[in-house]
């Protein structure tokens, strides 16, 4: 059935066809099932355990695993769909995993976080701050847990907020401080669009734009003469402007295109990455995960 379910999603892609959500749920559902050993609750839950392959990315039998704690729904027909696994939050966060570097000691924040899956690999990639949001109360409450499964790892540096892309005030958006912003599969409804660039265009956008002058306070000792006197040096300090990390399956041309367009008349660069993000495969044992299908784009203020 899932194969079944993969080639006409896959012809209706090509084709530009639009397709119902319940498909695409569907196979979903299909795909959680192979995801690793898990055991079924009473609320139709299950726990998996997502087992990353950090030494090499080729799944050789010395590589060391990180392993990831997470209850998934297997109710996206009935709406649980912020509590899947989908193949663009695997692949974002197999890229997070392959650089941490760009993210140690950075203030990430995640727009619709689903299972917590990315913000548990920031945390252990040494992400300083974390802030999963997402607009679903169900969906942050199974987020909450997850982080407590994964506690070990996640300590205090995650912090779960509601959001509403429609509703988020500029100034509750600007008090984060976001460094790099992330989101999997976040454009997938074209009357959600407009918000969300919204929401992006101020998270890119806040504080002073790109690298700036700032007055810096110097004190230091003259050891030669023995007196000490201070100075106010002008000095550039390096701050870089905030980018974002989007991954996504185009499964709507016009969707997609929409989103490009408001993007540059909000003056917000969306540059491809996929081919060039040196993204290690983490996930080899897993078949059912079509990385092939999502694409990773890096997107930053013009303004800056």
């Amino acid at each position: 059935m899932k194969n079944i379910l993969k080639s006409i999603i896959s012809v209706a892609e090509s084709s530009n066809i639009d397709m119902a959500d319940g498909l695409y749920e569907q196979f979903a559902y299909y795909m959680t099932l192979n995801v690793d050993d898990g055991s079924l609750n009473d609320n139709n839950k299950i726990c998996k355990h997502i087992s990353f392959y950090l030494s090499n990315g080729h799944g050789d039998i010395n590589s060391t695993n990180f392993i990831v704690k997470l209850q998934c729904s297997l109710n996206m027909l009935q709406g649980d769909t912020g509590c899947a696994l989908w193949p663009s939050g695997l692949l974002l966060s197999e890229f997070i995993l392959s650089q941490p570097g760009t993210f140690s000691n950075k203030c990430c924040l995640e727009v619709g976080s689903g299972v917590g899956l990315v913000g548990v690999c920031l945390a252990y990639a040494g992400a300083s701050k974390v802030v999963l949001t997402d607009g679903d109360v169900s969906t942050l409450a199974n987020m909450e847990h997850n982080l407590e499964l994964n506690e070990y790892i996640t300590k205090n540096k995650i912090e779960c907020k509601h959001l509403l892309w429609e509703t988020a005030s500029e100034s509750e958006l600007q008090s984060f401080q976001t460094e790099i912003v992330l989101g999997a599969d976040i454009v997938y409804d074209p009357r959600y669009v407009p918000h969300l660039i919204r929401v992006l265009s101020i998270l890119l956008n806040h504080g002073k734009s790109g690298l700036y002058e700032e007055k810096v306070s110097i004190k230091y000792e003259n050891e030669l003469s023995h007196y000490k006197e201070q100075k106010d040096i002008s000095a550039n300090a390096l701050k870089e402007a905030p980018v974002a990390y989007i991954a996504t399956v185009i499964r709507n041309d016009s969707t997609w295109n929409y989103f490009l367009r408001l993007a540059g008349e909000t003056n917000i660069s969306v540059q491809d990455i996929t081919g060039m993000s040196k993204s290690l495969n983490l996930l080899p044992y897993m078949p059912s995960y079509d990385r092939e299908s999502v694409y990773l784009f890096k997107l930053s203020s013009l303004c800056n």
